[in-house]
This record gives structure tokens, sequence and C-alpha cells, in this order.
């Protein structure tokens, strides 16, 4: 009983031992659930990193991409500068409008260049989200921010201050850049400024080159430690190890400051004898003890003495250091000309007037017929030819013919009125032959001329890019290309024209180009107007760009229109002159380019009476009248400049409506190589002008023959109308300004001393004297000028008429370009003087 009791016992404990099939159902599908939620895991954390990679290589691409359009706008910018205002025209970007618009905002609305670092940027965290390499994004971040922030701050500096960075179609330094560096100028000044720049680019480099520092320590640390175990093996053989390490315990000592001294002289050392020489930046390395070396200051070697070298050590000029403390003061900068006026900015292109509708009208119908009548009218006379071909201009096309072997070319040249029947244009101008080419030119105007806008010819690259001195852009060649001549060069230059033929705008075209390539302190203007209507725009910007007798700064009228003031101004321009040529001769310079280069390399001291010396620009309009009125008292003082001022800066530019030779005499002519002809009246007045026909066959409107050489050029002058010169001289108006204009050295006017009175001889009056001194004191106000009109006389024998009325006593002494004041009151004091005469 008990057996099977147990057997019982051990069957129950059998049994229970025993998985129900319900159990083993369930356990088999809870088996297959996990593993199954393992699967899924496995497989959401794989389309997760699928995910990633997917999201970080489009991020890596589209920044690629931006990173190849900023690097593109560097290079097509320029040309792309149209899609601002002509969205529709293609874009040069390597990546299209698309590219130029994105370049344009990040560059002009951010870091400027230094926006190229926001794809870098963004390029490192799309590989990041890729997992492909390891990326620390903390460091890129901060390493591109600091960048960022750093470079566009410093573009925006140079921006400010180069005029050649001012000029480009790139915002350098980007709208964030410049707010920065506006801000930090604001608080600090500029040479705050540019500390501030200089030490934190210091302190950056500093934290680059630490990481590099450590990062080769550390290689070489464990190099010399291998080398230092391959060592000591080497030397316990016969060393003892405890003798070994206290060797190796002196060999690893640092030497003292006694021992070892690091001298690096920072700052430059001037020198008392010759305080425009200094040393440069010398880094002497490890020196102990007694050092001697010797430092080159021009042709004179001083020697460098250390004496017990110590860290707080001073360092001495010459043989006896008691006669020397140096402070080690830094160099002073090179002189900047601008810097009085820093904050000037040069006109901007939307001043200027943008046409849209300003290409040629030449179809290839026009272009055909063109060619048919000139082969036409030449087989009528006999005159074959091989080929002819075509230039389209402004106003102008060019049809080149060459004629068949035996032609004389005198045969075409009188077929001129011919050929401008046959085509029914207003004038012909043939080319026999055109230079450097085996064939000849027929000029023949378009039926409908096109326009060569100012702002086209300023918004090219060619002005953008001058080197010239003085650029004057004038117009476009008869084969579309802008057309620029260097007035240094020139350096004087003789304009004509009838009426109406575009001479005024001529001259202003030449004002603006130089208004928008100059700064105030490196060009002033002496501007002679006798009309009083042609110049007096340029009124606003007086003491800018303008340069008047001293005395005379407060008249009203800064544009010089009275002739009286004309000589006295020309006479000043002699004596600037004159002293000008006196300072190159000191500083040993053949011009005023080198000479203004020594002065901004502070070779030249100012209280040697030197001084930085601008361009003067002489620009007087309407000669002809000035010659007419005050004849070899205008053209001598006007022949002097011309020949000698070329050296020290000042240039002339003459216009008169009537060139003939009693205008422009052989003088002016011999000292004027550079002509400027529009069109003339007849061939006369072109001979007179340019030495041959030509001039009275343009079209007028602008179209002239520039000469400088041998042949002259023909060119659309470029039109700028009066509303775009009044906002552009307001634009200069409104920013800062010099307290006054450019002062001229004071000349006396109309001769003799203050005081003494003109030499007169009161035995051989003028007979008109009587009447002019009664005219006088009624009038209570006496000038050369007046006399001049009232009295229909010139200027030279007005100027003997009041030298007598000064030597009588009517009117007193000449005060500048004031009226004289006039001394008898009432005519009973008038009669009195002249009973008294002698």
């Amino acid at each position: 009983m008990t057996a099977k009791v147990s057997d019982n016992k051990h069957k129950n404990r059998k049994t229970s031992k025993e998985v129900s099939p319900m159990k083993k159902a369930f356990g088999w599908f809870k088996t297959n659930i996990k593993n199954q939620d393992d699967v899924d895991t496995e497989k959401v954390a794989e389309h997760s990193d699928n995910m990633k990679f997917v999201w970080g290589f489009i991020l890596a691409c589209v920044s690629l991409c931006v990173l190849l359009a900023l690097i593109s706008h560097i290079f097509t910018g320029d040309e792309d500068q149209k899609l601002i205002s002509n969205s529709y025209l293609p874009a040069t970007n390597w990546l299209g409008i698309f590219g130029f618009w994105i370049a344009y905002w990040l560059m002009e609305n951010t870091f400027g260049i230094a926006s190229i670092f926001i794809p870098i940027l963004l390029v490192a965290t799309g590989i990041r989200i890729m997992g492909t390499i390891k990326v620390r994004l903390h460091k890129w971040f901060l390493n591109c921010m600091i960048l960022m922030i750093w470079i566009s701050a410093f573009m925006s500096f140079l921006q400010l201050h180069f005029e050649t960075l001012q000029e480009g179609y790139i915002n350098w330094g980007g709208m964030i850049g410049y707010n920065e560096i506006t801000l930090l100028i604001e608080k600090v000044g500029n040479v705050g400024a540019f500390i501030t720049l200089v030490i934190t680019a210091l302190l950056y480099t500093f934290y680059l080159s630490g990481e590099a520092i450590t990062a080769v320590r550390n290689i070489v640390n464990r190099t010399a430690k291998n080398n230092l175990a391959v060592q000591e093996e080497e030397l316990a053989e016969d060393e003892d190890s405890e003798g070994l390490e206290n060797d190796l315990d002196e060999e690893e000592a640092p030497l003292t400051t006694s021992e070892e001294v690091a001298l690096k002289i920072e700052n430059t050392i001037p020198f008392e004898d010759e305080p425009s020489k200094t040393a440069t930046t010398i880094d002497f390395g490890t020196a102990t003890g007694d050092v001697e070396i010797p430092l080159k200051v021009g042709e004179q070697a001083l020697p460098l003495e250390f004496a017990n070298p110590t860290e707080d050590m001073k360092v001495v000029v010459g043989e006896d250091p008691e006669k020397a403390d140096i402070t080690g003061e830094g160099t002073l900068e090179p002189y900047d000309p601008k810097l009085d006026l820093e904050h000037y900015k040069y006109p901007t292109l939307d001043l200027l007037k943008h046409y849209d509708n300003i290409q040629s009208n030449v179809d290839m119908e026009e272009q055909q017929a063109n060619k048919n009548k000139i082969i036409k009218v030449l087989s009528y006379f006999g005159v074959e030819i091989s080929s002819i071909k075509a230039t389209i201009g402004p106003t102008i096309t060019l049809y080149e013919i060459t004629p068949a072997p035996g032609i004389r070319i005198s045969r075409i040249r009188g077929l001129e009125d011919d050929i401008a029947l046959s085509l029914s244009a207003l004038g012909i101008r043939i080319i026999a032959p055109i230079p450097g080419k085996g064939t000849i030119g027929i000029e023949v105007p378009n039926a409908k001329p096109q326009m060569v806008s100012m702002e086209s010819v300023i918004n090219s690259r060619k002005f953008q890019e001058t080197d010239y001195e003085l650029p004057m852009a004038l117009g476009k060649t008869i084969t579309n290309e802008v057309f620029m001549v260097d007035l240094a060069k020139m350096p004087h230059l003789l304009v004509a024209g009838a009426t109406g033929q575009g001479k005024s705008v001529g001259l202003n075209a030449i004002i603006t180009s130089l208004l928008y390539k100059k700064h105030p302190a490196e060009l002033k203007f002496v501007m002679v107007d006798p009309k009083k209507v042609e110049f007096s725009v340029y009124n606003p910007i007086v003491n800018h760009f303008l340069a008047q007798v001293e005395g005379n700064e407060g008249t009203e009228e800064p544009i010089i229109t009275d002739v009286n003031k004309v000589i006295q101004t020309l006479k000043s321009l002699c004596v600037e002159m004159d002293t000008r040529y006196d300072l190159l001769k000191k500083a040993r310079a053949r011009n005023v380019k080198e000479y203004n280069q020594k002065f901004k390399d502070r070779q030249l001291n100012p209280n040697n009476g030197h001084k930085f010396m601008p361009y003067i620009v002489v620009i007087i309009d309407e000669f002809g009248d000035l010659i007419m009125t005050a004849g070899k008292e205008i053209e001598l003082p006007i022949a002097r400049i011309a020949q000698l001022a070329r050296a020290v800066g000042i240039h002339m530019i003459i216009a008169t409506q009537r060139p003939t030779t009693n205008i422009i005499t052989g003088t002016i002519k011999a000292n004027f190589p550079a002509r400027l002809a529009f069109k003339v009246a007849s061939s006369i007045d072109s001979k007179t002008i340019l030495d041959r026909t030509g001039a009275n066959q343009l079209i007028g409107k602008g179209d002239m023959l520039f000469l400088s050489g041998n042949d002259p050029v023909r060119v659309q002058c470029a039109f700028v109308d009066t509303p775009e010169v009044e906002d552009i001289t307001s634009y200069i108006a409104c920013q800062q300004s010099y307290n006054a204009p450019f002062p001229l050295p004071e000349v006396p006017m109309d001769g003799g001393e203050d005081g003494d009175g003109p030499d007169v001889d009161l035995n051989h009056l003028d007979p008109m004297f009587n009447e002019v001194a009664r005219m006088v004191v009624l009038e209570q106000s006496g000038s050369t000028s007046m006399i001049q009109r009232k009295f229909s006389i010139g200027y030279n024998r007005a100027g003997r008429l009041m030298d007598q009325l000064e030597k009588v006593g009517i009117v007193g002494p000449a005060k500048g370009s004031k009226p004289r004041e006039v001394l008898c009151v009432s005519e009973e004091d008038l009669q009195f003087r002249l009973d008294n005469i002698g």
C-alpha cells in the first residue's frame, strides 16, 4: 500500500512537470512574437539609418550646389548684374539664374564673400547626418562662425578704405559685415577697429596653433620616449642606473632666464638723425651673454648691444647705451589723403538713367541694300571691288571694301558725294585706306541711330577695372566698344563743335566719369563758364571737388564767370604750378605721381613745406568768348600752363564753338595735342581743329572725332542728361565735405601793390576817361568787366582805364574778386579831382 502510494506520488510529480497543449501553444506564440519584435526593431533601425543617409546626402548635395553658385558668382557676377533689372535675360552663373539669385542674396545680405562658409558648414552637417564620416559638428560650427564674422568685418573695413574694392560688383563684407564694422568704428574709431581686427585674428591663430602644437607635441613626446628607452638600454650596460638618472635629470632641467633669453623686437626703432627711417621687425632668436648685431639703416650700420640679457632688458642703439633710451614706438602708417573724408561714398549707378531699348536698329535688309548701292555706284564709275563687309556701330555703319587690283584709292575718294547721293545719307566719310588694314572704309549713318547712355559706359567692365589716373569715358566706337582715354597722359584736351552738336554734353560726360572714379582728396576742378549756365549744376560740390583762389571762397558763384576772375585764377594756377615744381625738385621726383607716392610713404616732411598734391583739371567752356574779351591776357597763361603743368598734375580742357584761327591760335594748338571735334560748319573749321577734314561730315548729336596721334577715331559720345548730373551732385553734396574749396595762391588783380597804385602816366589818359569816371561815380561801383560791358571795349583797354581811375583816386585798390570801392561820393568831388589831374 505504501509502495503504491509512493508510486502515486511519483506519478503525480511526473504529471505536474508535463505541459498542457494550451500552454505549449501559448509559449510557442509568445516566443515567435518576441522574435518578430526583435526583427521589426532591427528593420526600423535600419530604415531610420537609411532615411538619415538620404536626408544627409540631399543636404550635402544642395549645399554643394550653393557653394558652386557662390564660387561662380565671383567670376560671372559682373555679367549677371544685368539680371537685377532684366530678369528675363540668360544668366552666366554655373547654376543659371537660380544660382545667381542665391549667390547674390547671400553675398549682399549676409556675410559677403565669407558667406561661402555657410554651404561648407551645411556640407559638413550633411556628412554628419549621413554617418559615413565622423564629423565634430560643434567645432565646424564654431570655426565657420568665427571666420564668417571676422572675414566679413575685415572685408567691410577694407572696402571702406580702398576704392578698388568699392568699385566692383561684389559686396565683400555683406550687410552683416558692414553693420559690424560701422558699429565698431563708431565706438572705437578707425585705428581702434583695425587693432581689434588684428587682435582677434591673432587670438584665433593662437587658438588654432595651440591645437596644432598640442598634436605635434603628443607625436614628438611619443617619439622622444621611444628614443629615450633605446638610449637607456644602451647606456645601462656601461653606467650605473642611478648616475644615468641624475645625468638625464640634468639634461632635462630647463635653462634659467639668465642662461637663455629669447629676444624679439616687436616695434620699430626710430633714429633722431633720420626720423623717416626705421628698423623693421627683427627676431634675433636665442642670445646669451653679450651680443652685437649690426643694424643697417640706409648706408649706415648701427650696432645693437645686449649686455647680460634678461627678461626686462632694454634695447639701445649706438656705441654708448647711456645716451639712448628707446621706447620702441610703432611705425607710422602710410599717409592716406582720403582719411579726412574716409566715409565718402562714390556715386552709384542707380543715379544714372538706364535705357532699355538702345540696341542697334540696323537690320539685314538695310545693310544689304546699302552694300548693293555702294557696289552699284562704284561699278558705274568703273571701280571694281573684290569684297565688302559691314561693321554696325551706334550711329554709323562702316563698310569695308577691298578694291580690285589696279584700282587707285584716289578714284574711290573722289566718289564721296556720289555715294552719299546714292544712299540718300546725311553725310559720307571715306577712310582711304583704313590704318593697319588693306581695305577702304566708307562710313554711312544709320537710318535709326542708337543712343549711347552714360550708364552703359560707366557700368562697363573696361571702366570699372581701369587703372587710368584720370579716366575719361567718352562713349562708344564704331565697333560698340567703350572708348576711354587718360587725361593724365594726353595731357590737355581741345574741344570744338558748332552750337547744339553735343559739346556741352561731352564736357558733362568727362566730368561725370571723373566724379565716378576719383575721391575728393585726389581731384579738384577749376570751372570757367562765361555763359554762366553750363556748369552751374556743379555748385553744390564746391567744397568737395572745386578749387578757388584764396580770398574768393565766400563768393556766391564758385563757378568762375567773370573775365577778371578768370585772369586772376589762371595767374594763380601759374603760381601753384611753380610752387609744385619747387616741391618736386626738393623731393627729387619727376612727376606728381612719384611725389605723392613718396609723401604717402612718409618720406617727405610736411614741416619742410611738402604736401599731398591732388590733380587739378581746368575746364573752360566757350574759350572763344574769353579770347575775344581779354586776348593775350588769357592766352599767355593758358599756353604756359599747357607747356609745363603736365608733370605737376594740372591739366586743361578748353572748349569753343568757333574753331577759327584767331581763337585757336598756333600757340594753343601746339600745346594741346589731343583734340575732340564735334560737327563743325565747314572743312576750314575742321582743319583748324583736326588739321584735316572730317569734322564737317559728322552727323551731329554727339557724333565726334577724337585725335591723339596720327589718325582720328570716330566715337558716339555718351549721353548724360542734366537731371542725372543734378542727382550725382546732390548725392555727393549730402556727404561730409571739406570746410572750404581747395585753396589756390592769391595773386593781385589789375596790377600794382596795395597803397602805391598802378604805374600810370597821367599825361596820357584814355579819351574815354572822363566819361568812364562819371559813370563809375554815378553807379558807385567800379570793375573792369562793368566798363567792358557799358562801353563795349576790350578787356585790356578797360583794365588800363581802371588803373587810371585808381591813380587819380576815384576808385580804391583791387580787393580780390570784389568790386572796387568808389572814393568819390559826388559829381563835385569828381570834378575837383579831374581839374587837379597832373
